[in-house]
């Protein structure tokens, strides 16, 4: 193999394929990123570089524009070559397999790496599918908003998973650690005859792949295997796919509250602020808690022993006084994922769950998204 390619392209390509790579791999080929310029059994047609990885649960693979002298494929380690090209000065990078080894030339820089066997790389899935398109934009917010609640717990894989339900034009994105849940949906555009399902996806897996793939103005298209267990997404020229887990999700609905007795709606910023200063004192895992009252709010955490803190705010209240706690951290991951400036926080009693939707200037809802909180116990 003899190639050339430009810095740029070949850097993002292997750092992007590099990032779905095990970090301690079981066999040594699982760690390497295979560079294909149209060798035998290769899947690049043209003068195009194809970049990928694979390690029997993520794959990613991408095209990178090259000058092919020679085709072939050579595989080599992963996140080494990533570590080289990023380093790379900003001028064309020359490729080249002698036997065992491989020669990166950039400017005056040379490297020389030693290559895996390509014979012992497992072949790449192929991309699922097509089950329908998405705004690349609209797809990594909602993923990055779900993905906040999805636990990370291996021991209890259908926690850590995201659940991808298809309803006709509706996505419904749930995630849940049992702490805390968050839904989102959206509409998109299904594949003709694309029927309803749902699939369970590696939550972290698809928040990375759906930051990756949702540049502005790209739109994403979304892929999927039932059979073969694997949900494939493309976008900006870069494919992916991952093995769905095999569990069963939570029956999350019937934890939906479908009223509440108590509802405030509140200014995100300003509330945010205020719990990151009051929690100061909160050791880890402890409580911030709001009490609500005419207009006003009062957050306060701590105790005697350790310090205490509290701040008050005015709020939009209806309902009777009543003092609610909550996981500091949880709650201020929620509020985050709102983009929205107000929120509206509804909830029963200070033992049943409570929901923060965003909210418009008006404080009326916007619909799509909701986050769920359980509340921490007060004492007494």
């Amino acid at each position: 193999m003899k190639i050339r390619v430009e810095r740029d392209g070949l850097a993002d390509a292997v750092a992007w394929v590099a990032r779905s790579l095990p970090s301690r791999p079981p066999v040594p080929v699982l760690g390497g990123v295979l560079l294909d310029a149209g060798g035998e059994g290769g899947s690049t047609a043209g003068d195009a570089l194809t970049v990928s990885g694979f390690d029997y649960e993520v794959s990613a693979t991408v095209g990178v524009p090259a000058t092919i002298a020679d085709g072939g494929r050579t595989l080599v380690s992963g996140r080494l070559l990533a570590d080289i090209t990023k380093a790379l000065p900003a001028q064309p990078v020359d490729i080249a397999v002698d036997g065992a080894r491989v020669s990166i030339t950039c400017g005056n820089a040379r490297f020389s790496l030693p290559t895996m066997p390509v014979e012992d790389y497992p072949q790449l899935p192929a991309q699922p599918d097509l089950a329908g398109e998405v705004s690349g934009d609209a797809f990594a917010q909602a993923v990055a908003q779900v993905a906040v609640a999805a636990g990370k717990d291996d021991t209890l894989p259908m926690l850590t998973g995201m659940r991808v339900e298809i309803t006709g034009d509706t996505l419904t994105l749930v995630a849940t650690d049992r702490f805390r849940l968050a839904m989102r949906e959206f509409t998109w555009q299904p594949a003709d005859g694309m029927a309803d399902s749902a699939v369970l996806v590696p939550a972290r897996t698809l928040a990375d792949a759906a930051k990756a793939l949702g540049s502005a103005g790209a739109t994403v298209q979304i892929g999927l295997a039932g059979g073969d267990g694997l949900l494939g997404l493309a976008g900006s020229g870069k494919y992916t796919t991952t093995r769905l887990l095999d569990a069963e999700f939570p029956p999350y609905r019937q934890l939906l509250p479908s009223d509440h007795s108590s509802r405030a709606v509140l200014h995100v910023p300003a509330l945010t602020e205020a719990i990151k200063r009051v929690s100061l004192v909160a050791e880890r895992g402890t409580q911030v808690r709001l009490e609500f009252g005419d207009g006003t709010l009062r957050l306060s955490a701590g105790g005697d022993d350790e310090g205490s803190a509290e701040e008050e705010l005015p709020v939009d209240y209806e309902g009777e006084p009543v003092t609610i706690a909550f996981n500091p951290s949880y709650f201020v991951d929620g509020l985050a994922a709102l983009h929205a400036e107000r929120a509206e926080l509804t909830f029963t009693t200070p033992n049943r769950p409570a929901l923060i939707k965003p909210a418009d200037d008006n404080g009326d809802v916007v619909p799509g998204y909701l986050y769920l909180l359980m509340p921490v116990r007060l004492p007494g």
